[in-house]
């Protein structure tokens, strides 16, 4: 009976050892749902309104942001630096740069829910300027 009882036990945590890691898998990747209502700028392209699927490249570098649409089509791969924000929040949300009613809103950054520690997407110097002098607003998701 005791042998039994040690099998089962042994099989339990196996499975619990095989199947953490998949339920953590949005953890590690931090993907993140937005939509959009009107076009919005991201370095070297402007992105269409639309739902877009912001997530970590499954990497140990932890600075590469992959942006999918709504049908898993990857559509960037970016550069980003760490942000903090103020406060921890338990939703997710984007930082934009209105630049004007010319051009369209430039994402800033972008938060996981529950982190106070996000990614600021890294634009070409020539660029870096507008976006970071430009007035910032949050935009705030459920996930």
């Amino acid at each position: 009976m005791t042998l039994r009882k040690t099998l089962s036990i042994l099989g339990l945590m196996l499975a619990l050892t095989v199947v953490l890691p998949v339920v953590h898998a949005d953890d590690w990747t931090q993907a993140t749902r937005f939509t959009f209502s009107q076009p919005v700028e991201i370095p070297g392209r402007v992105l269409p309104a639309g739902t877009y699927r912001f997530q970590l490249a499954d990497d140990d570098s932890r600075h590469l942001v992959q942006i999918f649409r709504d049908d898993r089509t990857l559509v960037a791969t970016l550069y980003s630096a760490p942000r903090l924000r103020d406060g921890r929040s338990a939703d997710a949300a984007s930082t934009l740069a209105n630049r004007g009613e010319a051009q369209p809103q430039a994402i800033v950054a972008w938060f996981f829910a529950g982190e106070k520690q996000g990614h600021e997407l890294l634009y070409p110097r020539q660029e870096n300027q507008a976006p970071a002098r430009a007035a910032q607003t949050a935009f705030m998701t459920g996930k």
